[in-house]
């Protein structure tokens, strides 16, 4: 039976309120910041002066140059396989510009890393950057689209906490979920979160709502339905504006996954909803024929593309069964809280779409999406059959029986760390097609470097691991 809740969207209806630059004028943009992020999910930009901006762009192609390096700097470290020689041009997406309401007179643009002048590529000289992430997510989307009659929207929650120190840890408050407390009048917490409310309102990024989340000074703002590639772009601006929001009033907001073992973790649930037809039968009453095809290769190469969602050793304190955080399963089910891919909104098509829980804000949400969509792609492309039952209880995956597991499709576990996550991207080629192979291999020689960062070093104490993590993402 069909109930027809929650507000529709379709990629016809949704607007991307980016900003044009005859809108300069009237906004007061003194500087622009041309802005990407790294594999290590790191933000960075260059400011311009606007009259120098407006220079640039009278040029054949407007960007900046950014060393090769800008893909193997690791803090101040090198990736295997990277060397100081060479240089990107940065070239600006003139579609992406929003201002930057955190910091007044600015606006921001992203860009496509590309070559300086043409090299070799499969069809012919070529000035494409095969490890650009942005680049990789917008080429999948186009693909979907023209061969497969397939678009997405992305929504994302992201959970944050606001910290009055990093070393020792101690959180704003110690309210709970959705507590009134937490948001009482005229406190710091209450007054960073109405003006990241107001930021995004300017910036042109739609919020959904926020509230308090579980953990103690722990927060979650979330935002409306974008393609993927401009919803990556707004997620971007939301964690800038929440970070620097947060940093005015002398606030440190971290996206670390997980800072204590008694108390819930940070996700940054991603929401995808598959649209386009494909005529044919459902072997779901909840889901159409493209849907499930998604599903099918979604679960099928989730536990590849945990890499990219959950790219440090930190990230899989979370990710743990009988916490809410999406159980170590590859599975499915509807409002299953337990299950990584829960299915909102079942009997509602306008409104209905999957939750990822298996990622975090340390990731980078170009990689991320890139990396779930292409197993989904896998399923459009194969046209492969949903084997995955609706996980709706009262059992959850953990505790069901190898049987039971058995006999609802559940045969794949989950990457229990990083280690494992990159082996099963490695060894996934389908993924690996799709990605690229020079992308995938690299984004692991960078992580890998990461994650010697990240971890302990010998004689330090837990508590300056926790807040180098803090102080990183």
């Amino acid at each position: 039976m069909q109930s027809d809740i929650g507000v529709k969207y379709t990629p016809k209806s949704v607007a991307n309120n980016t900003i044009t630059i005859d809108d300069f004028a009237h906004s007061r943009v003194k500087f622009v910041r041309i802005q990407w992020v790294d594999l290590l999910n790191h933000i960075r930009f260059r400011v311009l002066p606007i009259a120098h901006f407006f220079k640039l762009l009278e040029t054949a192609r407007p960007g900046v140059a950014v060393t090769k390096t800008v893909f193997g700097l690791v803090f101040i470290r090198l990736a295997p396989g990277f060397s100081p020689v060479g240089e990107y041009l940065y070239v600006v997406d003139i579609s992406s510009f929003r201002l930057c309401p955190y910091a007044p007179g600015h606006a921001v643009v992203f860009g496509f890393f590309q070559e300086k002048v043409p090299v070799p590529g499969p069809s012919g000289p070529t000035f494409v950057v095969p490890l650009c992430p942005r680049t990789n997510l917008q080429r999948l989307v186009k693909y979907a689209q023209t061969q497969h009659g397939a678009e997405f929207l992305v929504g994302f929650e992201t959970e944050f906490i606001l910290l009055k120190s990093t070393n020792p840890i101690v959180a704003v408050n110690n309210h709970g979920w959705s507590n009134s407390p937490a948001l009482a009048t005229g406190t710091p917490e209450t007054q960073v979160m109405e003006e990241i409310a107001d930021a995004l309102a300017q910036a042109g990024i739609e919020l959904q709502m926020y509230h308090s989340e579980a953990a103690p000074g722990q927060y979650e703002v979330v935002t409306g339905p974008l393609p993927p590639l401009e919803a990556a772009d707004a997620l971007v601006q939301t964690r800038e504006t929440i970070f620097n929001i947060a940093s005015k009033h002398g606030l440190r907001a971290t996206l670390a996954p997980r800072l204590n073992a008694d108390n819930c973790g940070s996700g940054a649930h991603t929401h995808i909803s598959v649209h386009g037809d494909r005529q044919g039968t459902s072997p779901s009453e909840f889901l159409t024929l493209l849907e499930s095809h998604f599903l099918a290769g979604l679960l099928d190469h989730l536990p590849a593309v945990t890499a990219f969602t959950l790219p440090l050793p930190a990230s899989y304190t979370r990710m743990l069964d009988g916490i809410w955080s999406g159980g170590t399963w590859a599975c499915w089910g509807v409002d299953n809280r337990e299950a990584p891919v829960r299915l909102t909104n079942a009997t509602s098509p306008s409104s209905r779409n999957f939750e990822i829980k298996t990622v975090d804000g340390t990731s980078s949400p170009y990689l991320a999406l890139a990396g779930l969509l292409a197993a989904g792609l896998v399923g459009i492309r194969d046209k492969m059959d949903l084997t995955h039952k609706n996980c709706e209880g009262p059992n959850t995956a953990a505790e069901m029986t190898i049987a039971e597991r058995s006999a609802m499709g559940i045969t794949s576990r989950m990457p229990l760390n990083i280690e494992e996550a990159r082996r099963y991207l490695l060894e996934d080629d389908a993924v690996m097609q799709l990605l690229g192979t020079e992308a995938v291999e690299v984004f692991v020689r960078v992580n890998e470097t990461l994650g010697e960062e990240m971890e302990g070093k010998p004689g330090e104490q837990e508590s300056d691991v926790v807040a180098r993590l803090v102080e990183t993402y």
